[in-house]
């Protein structure tokens, strides 16, 4: 990776021009075979999974790839490692390619994770002086102890990722590619591939990166690229372009055509288009209601004497939204019926992420607003009023009713991730982690002399 010149003064690390890929779907498998023999035209429908992609990655440069998941991101990484042919188009590379895309490509699970690490350096081209050279690093990062000696299908994914990861980086690749292999890693593993990877950036290495954290694309990259349906719409300052890819994932279905165009040809006011177009739908201001977005698993409790009928988000004055803005009011409105008399009644309701992390609930019995009886045959509305502190992200909604029973108390019914929201970003504003607690940072210089 070292050279006299400058990275400036070098020819690129990386060059991929007008990359498409195609793939075919065949009615029927004679349809195949027509088609192959080109005597007839066959029944045949092409889905493009990458059209026209070009872009040039400079040595020393690491590049963040964003995009809404189907966007085309993995074919593109799969294209330019070489473990998959472009229909059309061309990839250059200078240097050796080392990635690690999905969980598990290239090990066998019936070699043992040392096996694995010595073929996959041969494989990447390592001869055998190098490769016993490297696995005592490899051994030493991955730190999976007596089990680097087990067959891999006796490995957990954390201990897989671990085991790819060591060995990606530890073969001496001139290129990196780094697909979201990552997110399967505990938190201190987690930190441990990111200091790695500034190590292998300071050193001189090219890095191309795809997380759907943006955080991580910000905080890492020199340059952020969008792909979507297939096609690169933008490239540029990491901070711009997340901004741009928050915008596409939390429209609404209706409005991302117009959206994309805007972002492909540079439009300078991306951001104006969609309040403008969504007013009809946004009774709250800048929440919104995307009708297209709904929970796809969630779990409904067996009913124990009553029912959770509704359960929606909605703004202060009851219009429903599920794309919200950070520090708006909100509330969670749930309907209950009862069909058995029930004893210290209390509702609930819980926020969770998408790894299932709990954030936040309130409860009526923690306001002590528990209720005494309530009768068969009553129905209650419920709401749980809060302010929006959350990160932009995507939150999911629990809701419970529970009473007493004796000395204990039982659900009497619950969901669990029975609605979902979205928390739009706000470019103005600046924040790490899951929730906003409205920091206000300043600095001032010290006077000469004093403290």
């Amino acid at each position: 990776m070292s050279s006299e010149l400058p990275p400036a003064q070098l020819p690129p690390a990386l060059v991929v021009d007008g990359v498409s890929k195609v793939y075919r779907r065949y009615a029927a498998p004679w349809d195949r075979m027509r088609q192959a023999l080109r005597r007839e035209a066959a029944h045949v429908d092409e889905h493009w999974a990458l059209r026209g992609v070009s872009f040039q990655v400079g040595r020393g440069e690491t590049v963040g790839l964003v995009g809404r998941n189907g966007s085309g991101k993995s074919t593109l990484l799969q294209i330019i490692a070489g473990t998959m042919q472009p229909t059309t188009g061309r990839v250059v590379a200078a240097g050796r390619i080392s990635a690690l895309l999905e969980l598990g490509a290239g090990f066998h699970p019936d070699f043992t994770g040392r096996e694995n690490a010595r073929l996959n350096a041969a494989i990447l081209g390592l001869d055998e002086r190098k490769i016993a050279e490297a696995l005592p690093s490899i051994a030493a990062f991955a730190d999976l102890g007596d089990h680097l000696d087990q067959p891999l299908r006796t490995y957990s994914s954390g201990m897989g990722v671990r085991l790819a990861f060591a060995v990606a980086v530890h073969v001496e690749p001139d290129i990196l590619i780094v697909d979201e292999a990552l997110a399967v890693g505990d938190e201190a593993f987690q930190r441990k591939c990111f200091a790695r990877l500034e190590r292998f950036r300071s050193g001189g290495g090219t890095i191309l990166f795809v997380s759907h954290a943006a955080a991580h694309v910000t905080q890492l990259c020199d340059r952020a690229i969008l792909i979507d349906d297939g096609e690169m719409l933008a490239s540029g300052e990491p901070r711009a372009v997340v901004a741009q890819y928050h915008r596409l994932l939390f429209a609404p279905a209706a409005r991302r055509a117009v959206l994309r165009e805007a972002i492909r040809s540079g439009a300078p006011e991306v951001e104006a288009i969609e309040p403008e177009a969504e007013a009809a739908e946004a009774p709250a201001g800048d929440a919104f209601l995307d009708t297209a977005m709904r929970p796809s698993g969630a779990v409904v409790y067996e009913p124990a004497g009553a029912e959770i009928t509704e359960l929606r988000v909605t703004t202060p004055d009851g219009a429903p939204v599920n794309v919200l803005r950070r520090g708006g009011a909100y509330e969670i409105r749930c309907r209950v019926t009862f069909a058995e008399t029930a004893s210290g009644v209390s509702f609930g309701t819980l926020i969770r992420t998408v790894a299932g992390t709990e954030l936040a609930g309130g409860s009526t019995a923690s306001a002590g607003r528990a209720l005494a009886e309530v009768r068969a045959g009553e129905a209650w509305s419920v709401r749980h009023a809060f302010r929006c502190r959350l990160l932009p992200g995507t939150y999911f909604v629990n809701a419970g009713v529970s009473a007493e029973t004796g000395a204990e108390r039982r659900f009497l019914h619950r969901l669990v991730d029975a609605a979902m929201f979205k928390v739009m970003p706000d470019p103005d504003r600046w924040r790490a982690g899951l929730v906003d607690l409205d920091f206000e940072s300043d600095a001032h210089a010290e006077p000469e002399g004093g403290a």
